[in-house]
Parts: C-alpha cells; sequence; structure tokens
C-alpha cells in the first residue's frame, strides 16, 4: 500500500518548502483560520507551474458549515471548472443536509464533475451523524478519500474511530487523517492502519512591519506574524513514515 504526506498550504512559498521537505502532495487552501476556503485562481495557476508534486484544490465557498444555498453551490461549481482547466490533481470538497447527514445529490453532481481526476471528500465528514453509514454513501458516489480526524477535534481523540474506518473501508475508499496530526501521534495512526495522511506543518513567521492597526479581527494574532509550513516538521514527519514503510 502507497503512502502519503499532504500538506496543507496557502501560499506558493509554503508549497515550494512542503515539496523539498519530502511531502507527496499539497492540499491548497486559503483562510486557513476559518478552516479553509477556496484558493485563488492565480494561486493556484502558479503552484502547477512550480510544482512537481500532486497538487489536490480546496472548493470550499466560505467558512462555516457545508449547507450551501443554491447560489454558493453555484460557485462552487464554476470553481471546479477553473480548477479542471488548470490542471490540478484532485478537488477536496463536500457537501451536507442541514442534519449532518451527506448531501447525496450535490456532492454526486461534485463528484461527476471530477470524473477524469481524484475526488476527496473533506472534513464535513467529521460533523455526520453516523460516519459509518456515510462511508458506504460516499464510496457508493464513487468518493475516492475520505479526510477525517474520525469525528473528533484532532486525530489523537479519534484514533479508534479512524482505526474502525480503514477496516469498514476494506481499501474501497481511502481514509487520511487530518486534524492535529503531529510528530507524536502518527505512530499510533500507523499502528491502526492509516498510510494517508494530512497536515497543516505550520510555523509563525514574524516581521518588522509596524502593526498598530489592525486589519483583522483575530485580536490573539498580530498582523506581523503569519503561517508557512515548517519545513523542518514536514521533513521530520516524512521520514517517520518512511523509517515505518521500510520496517513493512
Amino acid at each position: 500500500m502507497t503512502t502519503d504526506l499532504e500538506i496543507c498550504c496557502t501560499s506558493l512559498t509554503s508549497a515550494i518548502i512542503a515539496q523539498d521537505a519530502g511531502a507527496t502532495r499539497i492540499e491548497l487552501c486559503d483562510n486557513i483560520l476559518e478552516g479553509g476556503t477556496t484558493p485563488s485562481a492565480g494561486m493556484i495557476a502558479a503552484i502547477k507551474e512550480e510544482l512537481e508534486i500532486p497538487v489536490h484544490a480546496l472548493i470550499r465557498p466560505r467558512g462555516g458549515d457545508f449547507n450551501y444555498s443554491d447560489e454558493e453551490f453555484m460557485v462552487m461549481e464554476l470553481d471546479i471548472s477553473a480548477c479542471l482547466t488548470m490542471g490540478v490533481d484532485s478537488i477536496v470538497s463536500g457537501a451536507l443536509n442541514p442534519d449532518g447527514t451527506i448531501d447525496e445529490e450535490r456532492t454526486l453532481m461534485l463528484v461527476e464533475m471530477c470524473r477524469e481526476i481524484d475526488f476527496t471528500f473533506n472534513r464535513a465528514f467529521d460533523l455526520v451523524p453516523d460516519q459509518f453509514h456515510a462511508l458506504e454513501t460516499l464510496n457508493d458516489l464513487g468518493v475516492g478519500r475520505i479526510l477525517t480526524s474520525g469525528g473528533e477535534n484532532d486525530v489523537a481523540d479519534g484514533l479508534e474511530r479512524i482505526g474502525e474506518l480503514i477496516k469498514a473501508s476494506d481499501n474501497e475508499i481511502r481514509i487520511m487523517a487530518g486534524g492535529g496530526l503531529s510528530i507524536e501521534n502518527i505512530g499510533s495512526l500507523w499502528e491502526v492502519g492509516c498510510r494517508e495522511f494530512h497536515t497543516t506543518a505550520k510555523t509563525w513567521i514574524s516581521t518588522e512591519t509596524d502593526s498598530h492597526v489592525r486589519m483583522n479581527s483575530l485580536k490573539d494574532i498580530p498582523e506581523n506574524r503569519y503561517m508557512q509550513a515548517s519545513a523542518e516538521e514536514i521533513k521530520a514527519l516524512a521520514d517517520k513514515i518512511d523509517e515505518y514503510s521500510n520496517v513493512q
């Protein structure tokens, strides 16, 4: 079974860092502090131009829940069309009904648009009331991969569930662990059968910019700090995955 280390990136710089440090693919998004939203067309084009590893693009028109209006869904469809034109290797998205169950009609529409590439159902999966029923539903709809923390805030708390989902998937749909992944818990995830891993692996960069005027509403994040991929953390994770793979 192949292994993958996917790094969630919001910039070209982070994507290049991730590739050079050993990531096997990128999930590209924007607004990571809102859980990720659709990246710009320019960002997608630049990263496809510069990277050799696969680029997966998140399609999420806003933060918040995953129950979308007709207008929001129209934008999602247009964004996917643009991504396909730019040659992305996979679309990452998901849609839920107001009760938290899978919006089968809309999810199928998204999957059908991506028949020539891979489709990953995002962490909307962690909000469904019955993950095992949702797993069967997504498999029937043709989803290739599910990103999940096991229905918990992070993979450490959802470890047992992630293992159960991997067994229930029976290798028909890939289960990728994401949400609080670290060098401390990747071994436990490996032990329950996980072979695909997702993380931001972020560090904070401080600048000399005068930040006395605030441009955002996040009072605990100064304007002269921004997130960037950590080469050190990504390399450590990649090396650990290689170590586990070589033991098999």
